[in-house]
């Protein structure tokens, strides 16, 4: 029998102040998707309505005690500030990376959170105070380049991903979220934990707050100089080809040249996510279904829209002027 875990307010309200930068959310569905037998992230909204639902106390203390699992996002668009950096690895070998990137971080004084994952693992930095993303990156990015260890994208199917994942957002984005720590990963139906502490919800966050969170003037020393490493590294046998120009309508867009490998399932090609994949949340490859009679119709199963797969392309959907 599982064992029933209770999220006491003190808990509830130190997870706030480690994990919550803003008040937007993802969730991952309960039940899996009856093709795929996946279960996909999506932003809630209230009933009935587009309006999207915030988190709240009584959110987080569900998603403690394993009743939903929320998806959070790193970067605050009104500061462009983040509270933690979290570096997801789930690759051959990954766990070997992901320890020498601790060892190195130990060695700047900082002190990474590792949790369990159900093919990695994910590292989490906690900042002093909210810091900006883009210098965190850098630091993050550099070190990754000096070590040798690999960046997923730009070429690169495997490698960690850097959370937050860009830079800046602009007002009204989301960016790309992750799977909140301490709660149910539906797909693998059970709750990964921290190394380094008891597996009780007290002990794991009483473990957090005792690291040595980065400060505002160590970040500062650590990037002196430096930018976000620029590294283009190609897959062999692929070649990265220039964009095209489109219309403002979008009309000579073509989908399937810009997505991966697709294979066919009933009337669809089914295919990755362009959208899921930035977040991380698409590994299997199969969220994007494609119209085989006519590839104009598209669509994720996840619940991105067609703004965001164009946009996470490089090729986004222009907005006509109205004057």
């Amino acid at each position: 029998m599982a064992t029933t875990i209770t999220a006491t307010r003190q808990v509830v309200e130190d997870y706030q102040r480690l994990f919550v930068n803003r008040r937007a959310y993802t969730m991952q569905s309960m039940r899996p998707h009856p093709e795929t037998g996946r279960h996909y992230y999506f932003r809630p909204s209230k009933k009935g309505t587009d309006l999207p639902l915030m988190l709240t106390d009584e959110t987080i203390r569900q998603h403690l005690e394993g009743k939903i699992t929320v998806g959070l996002y790193a970067i605050n668009p009104s500061t462009q500030r983040c509270k933690w950096v979290a570096i997801d690895a789930d690759y051959k070998n990954s766990m070997e990376d992901l320890l020498k990137l601790q060892y190195h971080f130990t060695q700047d004084r900082v002190e990474p959170a590792l949790e369990m994952s159900r093919r990695g693992g994910h590292l989490w930095i906690f900042l002093d105070t909210p810091l900006l993303a883009k210098a965190c990156r850098i630091y993050i990015h550099d070190l990754a380049l000096r070590l040798g260890v690999p960046v997923k994208g730009a070429g690169l199917a495997d490698g960690i991903e850097v959370f937050p994942k860009h830079d800046a957002i602009g007002a009204g984005e989301f960016g790309n979220a992750i799977r909140g720590p301490l709660g149910i990963h539906r797909g693998a139906n059970r709750r990964f934990w921290f190394y380094g502490a008891d597996y009780t919800l007290e002990d794991q966050i009483a473990y957090l707050h005792r690291l040595r969170k980065v400060t505002e003037e160590e970040l500062r020393t650590f990037i002196a100089g430096k930018e976000r490493p620029s590294v283009v590294a190609v897959t062999p046998g692929r070649s990265i080809l220039p964009q095209r120009r489109y219309g403002s309508g979008g009309s000579d867009f073509r989908i399937l040249e810009h997505i991966g490998t697709v294979r066919k399932v009933g009337r669809n090609y089914i295919g990755r996510c362009p959208s899921c994949a930035d977040g991380g949340h698409d590994r299997v490859g199969d969220n994007l279904a494609i119209l085989i009679d006519d590839p104009r119709f598209y669509k994720c199963w996840a619940g991105c829209s067609k703004e965001m797969i164009r946009a996470a392309l490089g090729c986004p959907i222009r907005v006509r002027s109205s004057a």
